[in-house]
Formats: C-alpha cells, structure tokens, sequence
C-alpha cells in the first residue's frame, strides 16, 4: 500500500520531532550500559547508528521536501506537457 504525499509529510514530521529523538535518547542509554569504549569505538558507534536510523524510513522522506504531485497547479500557471526521453 502506498502512502499519499500528506500522509508521508505527516508521518516524517512525527519522526523527526518524536522518534528522533526517542532513538538518540536510546542509543546514548545503550552505549551507556557497557564501560565506556575508546573515543574512536564510541564515535564509531554512534555513526553506525546515526545512519542506520534512516535506513528503514527511507521511503517515508522521498519527495517529502518536494511540491505535492497530487495537487492541481496554481490558478494561471501555464502547465507543459512532458516529453518522452527528457
């Protein structure tokens, strides 16, 4: 099933503003169970996990920042036809 572009929007916001941050406090929780690593192990830890975030969601955020391809063009914008091969 595939989400409309409101849905997508909506859903991103949710987890940029809720779930990121839950992730991070869960991450820093996570690291903090063990004895603290070297430096480069730690740093290393938490790029492997700033990424792997993002992996799952990645559908949610394509063409977020984009206009919504749903919506009727402006009253008075002249719209073109797309041509194969462009």
């Amino acid at each position: 099933m595939a989400l409309s572009y409101k849905t997508r929007r909506r859903l991103s916001l949710l987890v940029l503003f809720v779930g990121l941050p839950v992730y991070i406090g869960a991450a820093w929780y996570l690291v903090s169970l063990f004895e603290r690593p070297s430096v480069f192990v730690e740093l290393a830890i938490y790029l492997v996990l700033g990424i792997v975030w993002a992996l799952p969601l990645k559908a949610v955020f394509i063409g977020v920042g984009q206009a919504d391809p749903d919506a009727a063009p402006p009253a008075g914008e002249k719209v073109e036809p797309t041509r194969k091969g462009d």
